[in-house]
C-alpha cells in the first residue's frame, strides 16, 4: 500500500446535508475522488467532533452501526446507512501509537460511527468499502494536546491510512443571531485569520488561537469542532504546506472550509 503525504480538515457541518441538496458542502464532499484525492487508502481515521472523552478512545469494531446523534430531523435521516467495515487491526495501531508517546488510549468495543463520520464519508467514499475507526477529541485539553495526539499518529500515513479531522471551522452556539446578508462579519474575520495562520505554516498560533485568533470565542464557544483541525495538522508533521480546498457557510455563521495538509 502505497504511503499517503495528506491529511484533511472538514467541516462536516449539519447533517441536513444528507437530504438537502442545497448545501453548497455537500457537491464539495461529492466530488472528492474526483476534485481532491483519488488514491484509495487502504482505511480511514477520523477524528471526530461529535465524541468527547476524558482520553483519547479509538472504536475497534468489526462493524460499522451508525449513531443517529442528532435530534427533531426528518425521519428519513435516521434510516440512512453506511454498511462500511471496521477497522480493529487500525485501532490497535492507534493505542498502540498512542501509548509509546505517552499517552493514555483507551479502546470502545462497541460505539459505531457518529454523524462526524458518516455523513461526510457518504458522499466521499459512497461504496463504503474502506474500513473505518474513529478516535476521539478532549474538550478539557487545548489545541497543543490535539496536535501532539496528531504527531504521533503520523506514521500511520506510511501504512495507506488517511487521517481526516471531521468538525467545522467556525461552529457557533445554537443561539448566536445567523446573519441576514453574507457572512457575518466576526465569523468571516476568525476564518480569515484561520486561512492565514494555516497557509503561512503558522500551526503555533493556531495550537494557541485562545491568545492570537479574533473572535474566537463566539467561532468555537466550546472546542470540540475544533480540535479535530489540530489532530490533522499535527499528523501532517513539521514543515508541512496546508491549503484551503473548500469555502462555504450556512446562515452566514457555520463555516465549511475545509484544509489539505501536505507532508513535506
Amino acid at each position: 500500500m502505497a504511503a499517503i503525504k495528506e491529511t484533511f480538515y472538514i467541516s462536516h457541518g449539519t447533517p441536513m446535508m444528507t437530504i438537502d441538496e442545497s448545501v453548497p458542502a455537500r457537491s464539495f464532499l461529492q466530488s472528492w475522488k474526483q476534485s481532491v484525492y483519488s488514491n484509495k487508502p487502504k482505511s480511514i481515521l477520523v477524528i471526530s467532533a461529535h465524541w468527547e472523552t476524558d482520553v483519547p478512545t479509538v472504536n475497534s469494531i468489526n462493524h460499522t452501526d451508525l449513531i443517529y446523534d442528532f435530534y427533531g430531523f426528518p425521519s428519513p435521516m435516521y434510516q440512512l446507512k453506511y454498511p462500511a467495515p471496521g477497522a480493529p487491526d487500525l485501532a490497535s495501531k492507534v493505542q498502540e501509537l498512542l501509548t509509546v508517546s505517552g499517552f493514555k488510549c483507551a479502546l470502545d468495543k462497541k460505539r459505531g460511527l457518529d454523524h462526524g463520520s458518516w455523513v461526510p464519508l457518504m458522499f466521499m467514499y459512497p461504496e463504503a468499502d474502506i474500513p473505518v475507526c474513529q478516535l476521539s477529541v478532549q474538550s478539557h485539553l487545548d489545541g497543543t494536546h490535539h496536535y501532539k495526539l496528531g504527531r504521533a499518529l503520523a506514521p500511520l500515513q506510511e501504512e495507506g491510512v488517511l487521517i481526516i479531522g471531521s468538525g467545522s471551522s467556525v461552529h457557533p452556539s445554537n443561539n448566536t443571531p445567523h446573519a441576514v446578508n453574507g457572512v457575518a462579519p466576526w465569523a468571516a474575520e476568525f476564518d480569515n485569520w484561520l486561512e492565514q495562520a494555516l497557509t503561512s505554516g503558522w500551526y503555533e498560533d493556531v495550537n494557541n488561537y485562545q491568545s492570537k485568533a479574533p473572535n474566537w470565542k463566539i467561532a468555537h464557544p466550546w472546542p470540540e469542532h475544533f480540535y479535530p483541525l489540530h489532530v490533522a495538522m499535527g499528523a501532517s508533521g513539521e514543515g508541512s504546506k496546508a491549503e484551503l480546498i473548500h469555502r462555504s457557510w450556512e446562515h452566514g455563521t457555520l463555516g465549511y472550509a475545509c484544509y489539505k495538509f501536505t507532508s513535506n
